[in-house]
């Protein structure tokens, strides 16, 4: 194979530009997606198609250097995440805007330190391990037929961009349409069970949703539906005949829909963030014996590259450099938390506070970016568990920062404002390393060297981290975030609902404020015990597992947000069952990842540009024809959601139908993606 030698390209300025261009696109679109429905996507897979289109102009590119390309461009799909954190500053009222150098330092000093820790972590769970890394293992492949299109002059590299181009001009097309309001974007309806029951439905109608269902897999897709079970089907109804008296719910039965989505928000989310919490706590534990023999292979290898043994494709970067850089992090993360406090009510505590905050920040990042490496090993970056992990990581430090400052009036306000802050650069730390991995499973797949890798994830932090804070803005000042003061909010907009962002201000502000709903917390994090328990015996049973996380998830994420989740994982199933009746499987499913990410990407890129629009227009419905109660719209949402569903599995079948034959295996297979 051409990575074989060690005089293919690697790191090349050509490269490193591309990936810096598609970094800063898929940023743009992942930020929109994650504020409006709590998820974001691997962006790997579409970088690694756009760059082969690109590089293949080119007769000296190489798959190694696509590969660069598609590292630097993965810090879109991961570092984008921060705004499950960041937003909250906002929501508790404490900043009116995101100030640029403030949260570019926030994402690019945190950042860079989560790629440092994914350096022990690779021989931990990329080397020595079973973890499958399907979206890892799917980009290998998408580089290994780029390469041979390139060096064979095959029609499946053409082919595979196609697919990304039409799964995103149909997913954009569908946003485009509901905005028109011609057609619906969600179907909403709430309804009585029993006589003091209540429940509802609530499915958006996003082709990126059901994309990203293709990719993370029935398993997940299985789990998060029963999360929404869990919620809807269950709690939601008997707290509504059961209600508890705090948090005191205003409305009553009469008002059908206000109550039950009182009852979601105010209670059953807490039962999720406990289960959540239990299942991250669970995955750590499992992790510590690989993560410390991990430190202790990166240190071996390092003495075996001195004496000239070492091999290049398991090279990382240096202790010296990796302790060099983590320092300057932590000097910048210092000056920031400086900065934060000596202006506020806890400026006399500032000391303490720094003293407490960067043992929390560097440890209790470390661990964190163990537990998301190993659940993006185990399910995929696309369904991250570092939401949860998130509300773990909000509940210690506030806990921790009451106990050194024990806060009151204004102080408590600053408290709150200052353990979101921190909690912001961990979670920095977690969104890497989330997707890290994957990166260099790809690597050690298509022979890689660690260490130009870890250089490319280091600019596609800092690139990453330049378009978050105007991104932000853009949204905040047109959308706003649903229960903040939404400042300048154009009217009649609906804000974004941000609901990681939202549930962790939540936690920050009850446990500080001394009025957090544990009841609910305590009752989620018993059934996190269950659900430990359940997803266990399924693997011992060899049954499709029901992963903690994505049930937890799937309580307190929106039913918009995760039904269209569970569908794309169910037709993924289907479809991948058809495929492994054809004549070339790997091609057949290789064909519907790309198609996957194309929906994926088209719809959030579109999201972003509406914002734009609506900022311009002053409107809420820029492209707005019909009223907002267009008595057709959920018919015609639907009836086009489904059509262009079948229309794009019909083509990527034709095409899987029309491939010739898979050819003899002459090297280990890496194509299966789920």
């Amino acid at each position: 194979m051409s990575a074989a030698g060690v005089s293919v390209k690697e790191i090349t300025l050509r490269g490193l530009l591309l990936g810096i261009v598609i970094t800063l696109v898929f940023t743009a679109a992942n930020v929109y997606l994650g504020l409006k429905v709590g998820l974001t996507f691997a962006t790997s897979i579409p970088a690694a198609v756009i760059s082969m289109a690109v590089l293949s102009t080119f007769r000296d590119s190489s798959i190694l250097e696509n590969n660069i390309v598609q590292t630097v461009a993965s810090a879109a799909g991961t570092l984008s995440a921060i705004i499950f954190v960041l937003p909250g500053l906002l929501i508790v009222g404490w900043w009116a805007d995101f100030p640029f150098w403030t949260s570019f330092w926030i994402c690019a000093s945190g950042g860079i330190l989560g790629v440092l820790f994914t350096i022990p972590l690779r021989r931990a769970m990329v080397v020595n391990t079973d973890l499958p890394y399907p979206e890892g293992v799917a980009a290998a492949e998408v580089l290994e037929v780029g390469e041979s299109a390139r060096t064979q002059a095959s029609a499946e590299s053409r082919e595979g961009l196609l697919a990304v181009v039409w799964g995103a001009i149909a997913s954009a097309g569908l946003a485009i349409f509901s905005g028109t309001r011609i057609a619906a974007a969600t179907y909403t309806t709430y309804f009585r069970v029993g006589a003091t029951a209540v429940s509802g439905i609530d499915m958006g109608y996003s082709l990126a949703l059901v994309g990203a269902g293709y990719l993370v897999g029935l398993s997940v897709g299985m789990a998060m539906l029963f999360g929404l079970l869990i919620a809807w089907g269950a709690a939601v109804p008997w707290l509504a005949m059961h209600p508890f008296p705090v948090p005191h719910n205003p409305f009553t039965i009469a008002q059908v829909s206000h109550y039950a989505d009182f009852i979601w928000r105010k209670q059953v989310r807490f039962v999720g963030a406990g289960a959540i919490a239990v299942a991250s706590v669970w995955t750590l534990l499992k992790l510590i014996g690989p993560v410390v023999s991990g430190v202790v292979s990166t240190l071996s290898a390092h003495q075996a590259k001195k004496s000239g043994a070492g091999e290049r494709t398991d090279t990382d970067l240096s202790p010296a450099v990796i302790g060099g850089i983590a320092l300057a992090c932590l000097v910048v993360i210092g000056w920031l938390l400086y900065q934060f406090l000596a202006p506020t009510a806890l400026g006399g505590s500032t000391t303490a506070l720094i003293v407490t905050a960067i043992p929390f920040i560097f440890i209790g990042g470390f661990l964190i970016a163990a537990i998301c490496g190993y659940m993006a090993g185990l399910i995929g970056a696309s369904n991250s568990p570092i939401s949860g992990v998130g509300i773990l990581a909000i509940l210690f430090c506030s806990i921790v920062f009451v106990a050194v400052v024990h806060p009151a009036g204004d102080a408590q306000k600053a408290l709150v404002a200052f353990a979101l802050f921190a909690t912001a650069i961990v979670f920095a730390i977690a969104t890497i390393s989330n997707n890290n991995l994957q990166d260099l499973k790809t690597g050690q797949l298509v022979k890689a060297t660690p260490s130009a890798q870890q250089w490319a994830l280091i600019i596609g932090v800092i690139a990453g981290a330049a378009v978050i804070p105007p991104v932000l803005n853009l949204l905040a000042n047109t959308m706003g975030f649903l229960g903040a003061p939404n400042l300048h909010v154009v009217k009649g907009t609906t804000p974004l609902a941000a609901p990681q962002a939202t549930l962790i201000s939540a936690l920050a502000q009850g446990v500080i404020g001394g009025d957090l709903n544990w009841t609910m917390i305590y009752a989620g994090m018993a059934l996190g015990v269950v659900l430990i328990v359940i997803d266990e015996v399924l693997g011992f049973a060899k049954l499709l597992r029901l992963p903690p996380l994505a049930v937890g998830i799937g309580i307190y994420l929106p039913m918009s947000a995760t039904l269209p989740v569970v569908i794309g994982a169910v037709i993924g199933h289907w479809y991948d069952s058809w495929a492994m009746r054809t004549r070339n499987p790997e091609y057949a499913k290789r064909l519907a990842v790309l198609i996957a990410s194309g929906m994926i990407v088209g719809e959030s890129l579109w999201g972003v540009i509406n914002a734009g629009l609506v900022s311009a227009t002053n409107k809420d419905a820029p492209l707005g024809l019909v009223p907002a109660d267009f008595v057709a719209a959920n018919i015609i949402g639907v009836a086009l959601f489904v059509v262009l569903i079948a229309v794009l599995y019909a083509w990527i079948m034709r095409r899987a139908k029309a491939a010739p034959p898979a050819p003899e295996a002459t090297t280990p297979d890496i194509a299966n993606p789920r």
